[in-house]
């Protein structure tokens, strides 16, 4: 059993895994930034906690983090304001890193994309440049933490019916359902071997489990 804080705890992903969290007896807060949302996530098992991550600085979050045993960034900011964006997907991302090193909770799962990297080739007149810039920048910023993290790397999202399995040796991004990546989140925290790793994945045919195993 442990203590999971969901960074972002309304989103569709974060809603999935809670209650897988939960089935296993870990104690999972959900942090939301929307008071209207606190009984959507309650239902899920979760504890509710309502904080807007836009606004705190790194203090403010670590009260909010300390006492966890890991901490899942599954927040954003939905894309289509690209100041917002980098506001949470990169500014609020980066405080929160800081903000777990300094209350010690060192175990950090951030949910990004696949294909995110710093020479991610999107141009900067297509609408995803602002997203693609702040989790790169995220990502790295993670790596350079010195934080026992994974970086779940999902393709493109879909609301198909969870499989259990999944490819992650793909070499290009194809389809994965939001039910499955909440359940790769969940298999990661069990497991220290996805520690100091990226991992990126499409729908497939090997156990998540397995496929997550280092």
């Amino acid at each position: 059993m442990a203590r999971i804080l969901i960074l972002g705890g309304h989103g569709k992903v974060a809603r999935l895994l809670e209650p897988l969290l939960v089935a296993r007896e870990d104690t999972v807060t959900a942090v939301i930034r929307n008071p209207e949302h606190e009984a959507d996530v309650a239902a899920t098992g979760a504890q509710v906690l309502v904080a807007d991550i836009e606004l705190l600085e790194v203090d403010q979050l670590e009260n909010i983090i300390a006492g966890n045993d890991a901490v899942v960034f599954s927040a954003g900011a939905g894309g289509g304001d690209p100041a917002r964006t980098r506001a949470v997907d990169r500014d609020a991302a980066i405080r929160s890193m800081d903000a777990a090193a300094a209350a010690g909770v060192t175990r950090y799962v951030m949910v990004s994309y696949f294909g995110a990297r710093l020479d991610h080739g999107v141009s900067e007149d297509n609408p995803f440049f602002a997203y693609a810039e702040a989790k790169a920048a995220a990502d790295a910023h993670l790596r350079a933490s010195g934080l026992a993290y994974t970086i779940v790397a999902p393709s493109s999202l879909t609301l198909d019916e969870p499989t259990g399995r999944i490819d992650a040796q793909a070499a290009a991004s194809g389809s994965i359902a939001r039910a499955d990546v909440a359940a790769v989140i969940a298999a990661v925290l069990s497991d220290d071997t996805t520690i100091g790793r990226t991992i990126a994945f499409n729908s497939g045919h090997t156990p998540i489990a397995e496929a997550v195993r280092g």
